[in-house]
């Protein structure tokens, strides 16, 4: 049997992993939720588990494992494996190679989710035979990548491409950064989540009130595509707002 690889999408509502063989297939994929209120250690020993269960549902042993190769939001060393930064986490300075290699004892790589994302398309997918791109990701965040000159530009400080925190508007909706009217605040999930808890808490009508109750406040991604089919005012409203500022931050990055 080859060598196999486990590739890891850490993200700020749950951490997805599959195996890879030898022909870079996927043999196996688990999920995980993940609940950032629970701190940085509660999210390593999920990861950890994830990782135990893959071998085990692949029926490899964990000799066979080359690496672990993982992508997390935020500002990371990618030479070190220390997570300085990550807005939807609660990880600050903190040495996540480390902590993973010396307790399953497999070389363990991250790198910035969407740097990892653009370097996948630039290599597999949309960019190949591109010199320049600029990847741009939504999801629980918005994070950015760039490739210039067929390499990936970190910066100094390895936040060069953080492209979700451009501000649009200096007196809009406060960011999990902490600065106000960031692309992020406004068509994320949690920024489009949170504006509707805004309108519903000011007395707007909306389907997504009860389903949102019936979730413990929690909208999920596929109940609010429920509600955009059903022509919901709020959902819609809220989802053209985010498109709309999606594209004037796309086409800035363009520009």
């Amino acid at each position: 049997m080859g060598k196999r690889n486990i590739c890891l999408d850490i993200g700020g509502t749950k951490v997805l992993g599959v195996v890879f063989d030898e022909s870079e297939k996927i043999v196996c994929r688990v999920k995980k939720k993940t609940k950032v209120e629970e701190g940085y250690e509660k999210i390593e020993e999920k990861i950890v588990k994830l990782v135990e269960e893959l071998i085990e549902e692949s029926g490899i042993n964990r000799s066979d494992i080359e690496a672990i190769a993982a992508g997390a939001p935020g500002v990371i060393n990618e030479d070190t494996g220390e997570i300085i930064y990550a807005p939807n986490l609660p990880w600050r300075n903190y040495n996540i190679k480390n902590a993973i290699e010396s307790r399953l004892g497999i070389p363990f790589y991250i790198g910035n989710d969407v740097n990892v994302g653009v370097i996948g398309e630039w290599k597999y997918g949309a960019g190949i035979g591109k010199r320049n791109i600029v990847g741009l990701f939504v999801g629980t965040g918005i994070g950015g990548g760039l490739i210039i000159n067929n390499a990936l530009y970190t910066g100094s400080r390895h936040a060069a491409a953080e492209l979700g925190h451009v501000i649009l508007n200096t007196e809009g909706p406060i960011c999990n950064c902490g600065q106000n009217g960031c692309l992020e605040a406004y068509a994320s999930k949690i920024g489009i989540t949170r504006e509707i808890k805004t309108q519903i808490e000011r007395g707007r009508k909306s389907v997504l009130k009860e389903l949102m109750e019936g979730s413990s406040g929690i909208i999920k991604s596929k109940t609010l595509k429920k509600a955009v089919e059903e022509k919901d005012p709020l959902a819609l409203e809220v989802m053209e707002r985010a498109v709309y500022y999606l594209a004037a931050g796309a086409g800035s990055l363009v520009n």
